[in-house]
This record gives C-alpha cells, sequence and structure tokens, in this order.
C-alpha cells in the first residue's frame, strides 16, 4: 500500500498524568504514516484523489490541542480514530507521539508511544427464528450500520433454513452481511453480544431458539482461536444456511484455512449432503 508522510510535527498541548502537566502544558512531537492508494492521484495529478496532508497535520494539531489526556496511549488512540473516520480514503494508519520533556527527573531525550491502527473487513452471520424474524435480522443490520467504528457495506437476501444442531424449534431465517469496522475481533465480538442483547437473546440452550444470532465468519485473512472466538466461524464451511447468503454478497472471498472461495465451499457442502 502506498504511504504519505508527516514527520515531527510539534504541537504544544496538556496531557500527561501530573496535574501541573494539564494546566501548563509542553512540547509533543507527532509523526504519522497514512496508508492508502496514490495510484489515481499520481495519473490524474487531482489533489482530490489523495490525502492533503497539510489538512491533516492542522487537524493533528487542533485534535490534540483542544483536549487533554493523562496517558500518550490515550491520545495515540484516539487520534488515530478520529484520523480513520474523517479521512477520505486513508486505510491504515501509524502514529508516534513523542513527549521530549517528560517529567521523569532522569536525562533522556524523549519518550514515545507508537501505534497502527486500520480498517478491517468482516463477514457476519445473521439468524432467528424467535418473534419477527426479519425485524429481528434488520434490527441487527441497522445496530451495526448505527456503529461509527463499523460500516455496512452488503447485506444479503434473507433465506429461510431447517433448523441445525438436533434441538426442535421454528425454521430459521438467515443472512450474511460485509462489513468494514475499526474494532478488534474481540471487540466486534463485544459489540455483536451487546446487539444480540438488546434484541432480547438469550443463551439458554445450545444450537436452540433465538430472536437474534450474529456470528463472525471471517474477519480480514486472520485465523484466530482461543477460548471466546474462532475465526474463521469453526463449522461454516458445513453449513449451507451460512454459505449461501455469504456467497450472494461475496461468492469469491476465500477461506484462509482451506484456501476455498465461499462458493467452492457451498458447493462442495451441497455434493456432500446429496450423497448422505
Amino acid at each position: 500500500m502506498d504511504k504519505i508522510y508527516i514527520k515531527n510535527l510539534e504541537v504544544f498541548a496538556r496531557h500527561g498524568v501530573f496535574p501541573e502537566e494539564n494546566v501548563l502544558g509542553q512540547k509533543f512531537v507527532i509523526s504519522a504514516v497514512l496508508y492508502t492508494s496514490l495510484r489515481k492521484a499520481g495519473k490524474t495529478d487531482d489533489l482530490a484523489e489523495s490525502i492533503h496532508y497539510g489538512e491533516v497535520s492542522h487537524f493533528i494539531k487542533e485534535f490534540v490541542e483542544k483536549n487533554t489526556w493523562k496517558l500518550l496511549e490515550t491520545v495515540a488512540e484516539r487520534l488515530a480514530e478520529e484520523l480513520l473516520l474523517k479521512t477520505k480514503g486513508l486505510e491504515k494508519i501509524r502514529l508516534e507521539i513523542k513527549k521530549p520533556w517528560a517529567p521523569v527527573g532522569l536525562p533522556l531525550e524523549t519518550v514515545s508511544v507508537e501505534l497502527e491502527r486500520g480498517w478491517h473487513t468482516a463477514y457476519i452471520a445473521l439468524g432467528s427464528n424467535l418473534g419477527e424474524k426479519e425485524k429481528n435480522l434488520r434490527f441487527g443490520v441497522e445496530a451495526l450500520r448505527a456503529s461509527e467504528d463499523c460500516r455496512v457495506l452488503a447485506v444479503s437476501d434473507f433465506i429461510v433454513t431447517e433448523p441445525y444442531g438436533g434441538v426442535e424449534q421454528d425454521d430459521f431465517l438467515n443472512g450474511a452481511m460485509k462489513i468494514r469496522t475499526l474494532l478488534t475481533p474481540h471487540e466486534l465480538l463485544e459489540r455483536l453480544h451487546d446487539i444480540e442483547r438488546e434484541a432480547k437473546r438469550e443463551r439458554v440452550i445450545r444450537w436452540g431458539p433465538r430472536t437474534l444470532d450474529l456470528d463472525i465468519l471471517l474477519y480480514d485473512d486472520l485465523i484466530l482461536d482461543d477460548e471466546e472466538l474462532h475465526i474463521p466461524h469453526i463449522e461454516m464451511h458445513k453449513r449451507d444456511f451460512v454459505l449461501k447468503p455469504l456467497c450472494q454478497i461475496a461468492p469469491y472471498v476465500r477461506h484462509p484455512v482451506y484456501g476455498r472461495t465461499a462458493a467452492e465451499l457451498l458447493e462442495m457442502c451441497e455434493s456432500s449432503c446429496q450423497h448422505i
């Protein structure tokens, strides 16, 4: 990915753990690497097709000056998020914030924090078989759409499917959506759980009836397995009710473990079911 560099922008601001730092203020030195595509700007010589580093520099200065936080980590986190939300074409950012006059009582040149943040692509499965099913699914979509740090890019049609897991219950309505998010996988999982709770989801019986079920299917090309979360979703390749709506919005997205596209996995799944 192409990069734009802003190096050692000096800002006088009021961040620090000690009260006098919040009153008197001190110098901070900020560097940023902006990840974007410069191809179109380079071909057209049009600034509107790039990121205006002058405007970004002024935004950084104003944002850091008008706020007060104790930790450099917080300054960097909030600044990165604001830039990603408000800068068209910015895919990822690396920030370093230096504090040359850090009050540590020892001779040093500077202390600093550096972080990297960016947009991620995730695919979410939706399901409901209690209450007003379609209304429940649309609630899930709109709740994510209303989240500033998530952008809904595509939503599949909703399809009627038979229950999975051997529990006797009503048919499901299932769908899938593609989103972009600034959230980490675990933060996204917690956001989905919050939305499920708002929809009055109760986790009583495994694979049992539910008002709203939201599952992370894929998150970039990440492979993650821990006690709380499995990405890719651990059985998505076996579930046609997941793969059918996913194929409608992203037939060529590739499973990072099996190396197959969603369309290929659906064909294999349907073929397997026909031979049972």
